[in-house]
This record gives structure tokens, sequence and C-alpha cells, in this order.
């Protein structure tokens, strides 16, 4: 299994979100924190906030991958979410963003997140996978396209 398939769960995955800013789908993603891995949706908040000012988590090509770490968490934890509506997220290509796939990992995190991250940016670099993730009918079908991609790309 996949790095990804070890940390996103189904009930982690936000399909066609509504929100219009960085700042909206942070404290989605902290509240989502609060109400399944009990860690407090300002230490979530805070942590990709800060995390963000010291420089754009966008990739480009309509994806970001923000990430942080968070007290209390005890292992990796992802959250994927498909906005409804494109946002700006000063992305090097200066495209706004859809897709994005938000990792927290523990205070204390080992060099894990940096494999993951890896992970995610080769996964996002597949123009098809991400066409995919955009056209995606629903949770189940998010949820098998980012756990099983590597097995047949």
């Amino acid at each position: 299994m996949s790095l990804i398939g070890k940390i996103l769960s189904r009930d982690h995955i936000l399909v066609d979100l509504d929100v219009a800013s960085k700042k909206r789908v942070f404290e989605q993603v902290g509240l989502l924190a609060e109400n399944t891995g009990n860690i407090a949706r300002s230490e979530v908040f805070d942590s990709l906030f800060a995390r963000e000012k010291l420089g754009s988590t966008g990739l480009g090509q309509g994806v970001a991958i923000p990430h942080g770490r968070a007290r209390g968490l005890k292992e990796a934890m992802g959250v994927f979410i498909r906005l409804r509506q494109a946002i700006p997220f000063d992305a090097p290509d200066g495209k706004p963003v859809r897709l994005l796939f938000v990792l927290l990992v523990p205070e204390q995190a080992t060099d894990l997140h940096l494999q993951v991250l890896s992970e995610l940016a080769q996964l996002f670099s597949s123009r098809v996978l991400r066409e995919q993730l955009e056209q995606a009918a629903d949770t189940e079908a998010l949820y098998r396209l980012l756990t099983e991609w590597s097995t047949h790309a």
C-alpha cells in the first residue's frame, strides 16, 4: 500500500467543498481534524497558516499540498479536498487551485512526512490523474484513485 493509503481515510475526503479562500479551507480541515482526530482546530489552522506564510504550498496545475505539524497528533493524517470552485493560492504558475491534499504530521515527526510529500508531488504530476480527480463521481472513486494510482500508473 502507498504511504498515502496509510494516512488517508475515506472520511477525510471532502468533495466539492464550497469555500472562497485558503483561510476557509484551513478552517474546514481544522474542524475535520477536531471531529475525527481529537486535535484542536486552532492547532491545525495555525500550523497550516504558519507554513503557508513561509511560501505557498501550491504546486501549480491547480494543485496544492498544504502541510504542517500539529501538537497532540499521534500519527500522520491526510485530508483530500476537491473544491467546488478553484481559489487563488499563490501557486508558481499563477493558476487557482481546486485539488488539495492536506498533510498533518505529529510535532516530532520523522522524515516520513518528506516521503509522503514526495509521493504526493509525484502523484499530482500526472495530468491524467489530475483530470480523473476533477471528474470522479464520489468519495469512493477519489479514494481509489489516490490510494491505488501508483499500482497502475
